[in-house]
């Protein structure tokens, strides 16, 4: 009796096989990469050693999927400041292995180790004394034998039901990848600062990298009051400032204080009746916390974030007021 077909299941059968067969697909993906713990040893430190130690770029190649793969590692060790680029094999074996040099470290990918196009690759290396390092699933591989390193990345089963399209070989691939970009991050002594650089459009680096000063609002878009603006005037500027709050300055704007939607509403409740002939100096709260206009973004951010407030007035060395630094974004989604 043949199964029955997509179109001929009721709904509930339909949603039940498509989430069976994507915990499936996940259980043996996972798997698979825990299986890579116990291969990590000697021969992989010397793969990140190598990477450390080089004096050239770091040159990865792989066809197909292997390739994509290939692209994403060359990308996140960029990200930490290691040269990597991808090669196309086909493109490299037409002329594009000019660009490769002598100090150049090769990084071939290739599940089962006999992919025709990697393959023709590896005489020029040897010409040109470039080290190779390979990924395989095939330790017996052509690959593996012309290689200088060799990391061992097999598995025993596809996530694919049919175990032809590579799927869980890939997704160990990537994790290898991540592994050892991981791991020269750690030894090379990566920070922030210097991931951000190469981040500048991200959160990351819109935080490490810019001043206060750069996101503060300024100019005819801070709401100020004099401290002696009464109740409702006070309401009607935090309203129009549309920042939830007002800056207390006299002519020069030196800062006297600050009123938020919180002051309002403790001192509606304290002073009930008497409020409305209250003037800003009487409820607003003074000594606000402030920020330098030149103080990193991140740092800034991380202030409000400790002190749980939503916006830092931002001074002068003379405690003239230049702008506010509104909550944007907490410092917790850096990596988003």
């Amino acid at each position: 009796m043949e199964p029955l077909s997509y179109n001929s299941m009721d709904t509930k059968t339909q949603d039940s096989l498509i989430i069976s067969t994507a915990r499936d697909v996940l259980a043996i993906e996972a798997e698979q990469i825990l299986l890579q713990k116990e291969k990590i040893g000697e021969t992989f430190a010397n793969v990140v050693k190598a990477i450390l130690d080089c004096k050239g770029k770091l040159i990865i190649s792989g066809m197909g999927k292997s390739g994509i793969i290939g692209k994403k590692i060359a990308a996140t060790l960029s990200s930490y400041s290691i040269q990597s680029f991808y090669l196309h094999p086909a493109e490299a074996y037409h002329g594009d292995l000019g660009m490769v040099g002598e100090k150049d470290l090769i990084l071939l990918i290739s599940n089962s180790g006999e992919t025709d196009e990697i393959l023709k690759l590896i005489p020029f290396f040897q010409h040109n004394k470039n080290t190779v390092i390979s990924m395989t699933g095939n330790v017996l591989s052509s690959l593996a034998v012309n290689s200088d390193y060799t990391l061992d990345i097999g598995i025993n089963k596809e996530a694919c039901p049919l175990q032809l399209a590579p799927t869980a070989s890939t997704t160990v691939a990537l994790a290898i990848g991540d592994a050892i970009a991981v791991s020269t991050m750690k030894i090379k002594g990566v920070k922030e600062e210097l991931f951000a650089q190469f981040h500048p459009g991200g959160s990351l680096g819109r935080k490490l990298l810019q001043k206060v000063k750069d996101q503060m609002v300024k100019g005819e878009n801070i709401p100020f009051v004099s401290p002696n603006t009464n109740a409702i005037d006070t309401i009607h500027a935090i309203s129009d400032g549309r920042q939830g709050m007002v800056v207390v300055t006299d002519k020069s704007k030196k800062l006297f204080g600050i009123v938020t939607d919180g002051d309002i509403r403790r001192s509606t409740l304290v002073e009930e009746e008497n409020f409305i002939n209250l003037t800003a100096s009487q409820f607003m709260t003074k000594n606000p916390v402030t920020v330098r206009a030149d103080v990193r973004l991140l740092d800034a951010e991380q202030k409000m974030d400790d002190l749980s407030i939503h916006q830092l007035v931002v001074v002068d060395e003379s405690n003239k007021v230049l702008g506010i630094l509104p909550y944007r974004t907490s410092i917790k989604s850096l990596n988003k």
